[in-house]
């Protein structure tokens, strides 16, 4: 593989500003992806996320019109300086950072009116023919006590990913700092590796 002979990988990370996508994205660099894979960290955004969540225009990153309204494009997290940066831009440079010689794409997409954010996610790994995704995953006891609801509908994102995926799909949990990963898969469920 050092000598570049194999064939690159398509590796997707699904990106969002919170722990477990870190999470994700560090599991990956660290031991999904080699030199010659190819990284696209993806970004569902949601349009009418204002109507779920209505402080979330407080976390927006200012546009660059001038005109001072918050931009639904572009979530921001906080850095040291007080300034607000984009979180995908900090995850590229993180990644540019561990990976020097790695190409990272960023992509981002939009929820429809109709759509749910893991049928887009499985709609585009489709499209771009991905070979491995990853997504940062939070267990909670509802989910993990309830699982399926009656319908046959999915209360948790990862699982529903793992299950109705083309592709290697990976549910990671970061457990602390030197804890390890918990791992999820059609082939393995809660394994346990330590990093």
């Amino acid at each position: 593989m050092e000598d570049g002979s194999t064939a690159a990988r398509k590796v997707m990370v699904v990106a969002d500003p919170t722990r477990e996508s870190a999470g994700a994205l560090q599991y990956a660099l660290s031991h999904a992806i080699v030199e010659n894979d190819i990284l696209i960290l993806f970004h569902v955004g949601n349009p009418n996320a204002w109507k779920i969540n209505p402080f979330g225009a407080l976390f927006r990153k200012p546009s660059n019109d001038g005109g001072g309204a918050a931009s639904v494009h572009q979530p921001a997290v906080a850095e040291g300086g007080g300034y607000q940066v984009d979180f995908l831009d900090a995850m590229k440079k993180a990644c540019v950072v561990g990976k020097p010689k790695l190409k990272v794409v960023v992509v981002k997409a939009e929820m429809g009116e109709e759509k749910d954010k893991a049928s887009v996610i499985l709609a585009k790994s489709a499209a771009y023919k991905i070979d491995l995704l990853i997504i940062g995953h939070k267990k909670c006891l509802s989910n993990s006590i309830l699982g399926v609801t009656r319908g046959g509908s999915f209360r948790d994102m990862a699982e529903y990913l793992i299950l109705n995926s083309k592709c290697t799909c990976v549910a990671v949990q970061k457990k602390g700092q030197k804890g390890g990963y918990l791992i999820s898969s059609k082939k393995h469920k809660n394994f346990w590796l330590l990093a």
